[in-house]
């Protein structure tokens, strides 16, 4: 279970980042970010953070929303980044969800003086001092805070771009190479703008389109 050790090693604020979306053939790569200003936030969310891949996509809404509720309580800061795409082609998924990271940053109303990254990577550009967990969204209250903000957050992206393109499977799968994503793909061919044409799979689809 995730606690406030790391957190407790800085002055200062500490924010937590992690992204959602590396994986999927369509759709953004989106990054979460999370201060926890005030370590008391109740039962529901102290027991209930973690990575979110473990969560069911229920809980995954429910602890969203009570994260801002704390945001609007004054308990935490959240940021929300993401990089389209067009800019996952252009520069590379890695390159990519760095710069969606260092816009969910951006978009924090506080200032970090640490941040504490998911993974082994430390994101280019992060203007403060950063520190990289490995399955720290499974360690640290804030990564884990903010694995929930950008997988909601991008589920609920995809579940929208279902409505416009109802054949891909979208609100299931999140732009994910499912069985359903390669017959909307086969039957419809790839939506510009939202397929990643750098990734093999649509690359191919492309390539055999002529």
């Amino acid at each position: 279970m995730p606690n406030f050790d790391f957190e407790q090693q800085y002055d200062g604020p500490v924010v937590g980042i992690d992204e959602a979306g590396r994986g999927p053939w369509a759709g953004p790569v989106v990054a979460g970010a999370v201060i926890v200003s005030d370590k008391n936030l109740g039962d529901f969310l102290l027991n209930g953070l973690d990575d979110s891949k473990k969560l069911t996509p229920k809980k995954r809404e429910t602890l969203y929303e009570a994260l801002f509720e704390a945001e609007k309580a004054g308990k935490l800061c959240i940021g929300i980044g993401q990089a389209s795409a067009a800019e996952i082609d252009r520069r590379n998924i890695l390159q990519a969800t760095f710069l969606a990271m260092n816009r969910a940053v951006a978009a924090l109303k506080i200032r970090p003086a640490q941040a504490l990254v998911d993974g082994n990577r430390i994101p280019v550009g992060i203007a403060c001092p950063c520190q990289t967990i490995v399955k720290g969204d499974a360690r640290s209250y804030s990564i884990a805070a903010a694995s929930i903000v950008a997988k909601v957050y991008r589920d609920r992206l995809m579940t929208d771009l279902a409505r416009r393109y109802p054949y891909y499977g979208f609100e299931k799968n999140a732009g994910y190479g499912t069985a359903a994503h390669v017959a909307g793909l086969k039957a419809y061919g790839i939506i510009e703008g939202q397929h990643r044409k750098s990734y093999k799979p649509i690359r191919e689809i492309l390539e055999k389109a002529g």
